[in-house]
């Protein structure tokens, strides 16, 4: 496939139509996330370009919506979860095989998926420890099983998503060989896996190759798997002067590091498929100086919007930079700072940048929401969640509505 059909490297925040965002925005309201099914099929088709002899994995714990889950299935990728939802979700939504990465997982999350297992569901569990394999065994488990590894190796975007070196994630490797060794007896013991962290930038591909190549050399020693799971994490460029993740260069390193293995290579990206593919609209509501002066010249103001870190967490969790544009004019610029609505002093967007100079009304649009947007939203401070609109070809329409007071409040029970 070409670059052209699998459409360009990045979509920018400027890509976007300020118009049609502008309508949708009219149409349903703020906050509202926007999310380009054509474009989560580009990018998938560049992945599976990029890997056409492995098994390619949508983490969906990216972004779980129904109609995401939708294109991505028909797009020819399978489905990596992490949760028990996560598995009744993609199951739902038609995919034929699902890999249900266990960590530390709660008796109920076991519970759920192994009823399905038995009700015919094609499953591969990936166990992280022995004692989760201990309890799949007195649950009467004994289908596909993979043991997730530590490899001592980890990368990522910020500490907080840097999986691949914390004692969480996985069995020491050194132990691992003989953990497989023990659970053959009683399991189809398939594959390994291991992931060094989330939003791997080209800088990073030497832990990648790292990662890679100790799994190469562990599937060699313990031999008899059908797949040897590299995980995922390749990042998007945020900020916008960096440049777009090189999916051929980041397949040709890991091909070169795994070497020759008699096991089929596994990846499972999850924020490449769908991080630029997204947008958050949001209007402001307030506008008030920095420092009691006037709103006009240069002085810092700050905008009050309707989002806020209840509806995209991860410039207050990880410090994450997400482009914003004002759709509704282009005025003088000044140093900006975005807030939200939470009695939160983390619950900002931006501070001190640099845009337009914003009036209340003005409808902004903030970029690279489509990865761990909704999925992150809570109903802290009994906020309802936004609703969701998708675009597909020339059609647009409501794929989540949005939660009202009343359902924040559904499942309290009286005296």
């Amino acid at each position: 496939m070409s670059e052209t059909a699998a459409g360009p490297a990045i979509r920018r925040l400027d890509d976007w139509s300020a118009a049609d965002l502008a309508d949708l925005a009219d149409e349903y309201g703020t906050p509202l996330y926007v999310t380009d099914l054509d474009r989560v099929r580009e990018n998938a088709a560049r992945l599976l370009d990029a890997f056409p002899d492995a098994d390619v994995r949508y983490a969906v714990k990216a972004h779980t919506g129904r109609a995401v889950l939708e294109a991505v299935r028909d797009a020819g990728l399978g489905a990596e979860c992490a949760s028990a939802g996560e598995v009744v979700r993609a199951l739902d939504a038609g995919y034929d095989a699902v890999q249900y990465t266990a960590v530390n997982p709660p008796a109920a999350d076991l519970d759920v998926v192994l009823d399905r297992w038995r009700a015919g569901a094609d499953l591969t569990v990936v166990a992280g420890a022995r004692d989760t394999i201990d309890r799949l065994r007195d649950r009467g488990y004994d289908g596909r099983l993979a043991v997730r590894v530590n490899p001592g190796v980890g990368a990522g975007h910020h500490e907080k998503v840097t999986t691949g070196g914390h004692a969480k994630f996985g069995v020491p490797y050194d132990r691992a060989p003989e953990l497989l060794a023990g659970a053959r007896a009683d399991f189809d013991v398939v594959g390994i896996h291991a992931h060094a962290g989330s939003g791997i930038s080209g800088d990073q591909l030497d832990a990648h190759r790292e990662l890679v190549a100790r799994m190469g050399d562990l599937a060699r020693e313990v031999g008899d798997l059908a797949f040897v799971d590299v995980g995922g994490g390749f990042g998007v460029p945020y900020h916008e002067d960096e440049p777009p993740l090189d999916p051929d260069a980041v397949a040709d390193a890991t091909r070169e590091a795994l070497g020759d293995v008699d096991a089929e290579l596994a990846v499972e990206p999850g924020r490449y498929l769908v991080a630029d593919a997204g947008v958050l609209l949001t209007r402001v509501n307030t506008v008030k100086p920095v420092d009691g002066g006037g709103t006009d010249g240069t002085v810092p103001v700050v905008a009050g919007v309707d989002a806020g870190m209840t509806t995209l967490l991860r410039p207050a969790m990880y410090d994450a930079y997400h482009a914003i544009r004002n759709l509704t004019a282009e005025r003088p610029e000044r140093p900006v700072t975005v807030a939200g609505p939470v009695c939160e002093t983390a619950d900002l967007f931006c501070e001190g940048r640099t845009m337009p100079t914003p009036r209340r009304g003005d409808l902004l649009a903030i970029g690279n929401a489509g990865a761990y947007g909704y999925e992150m939203a809570s109903t802290y401070n009994s906020r309802p969640r936004p609703a969701e609109a998708v675009r597909e070809g020339d059609e647009v329409r409501l794929a989540r509505e949005r939660e009202t007071i009343a359902g924040v409040t559904d499942l309290e029970v009286g005296r």
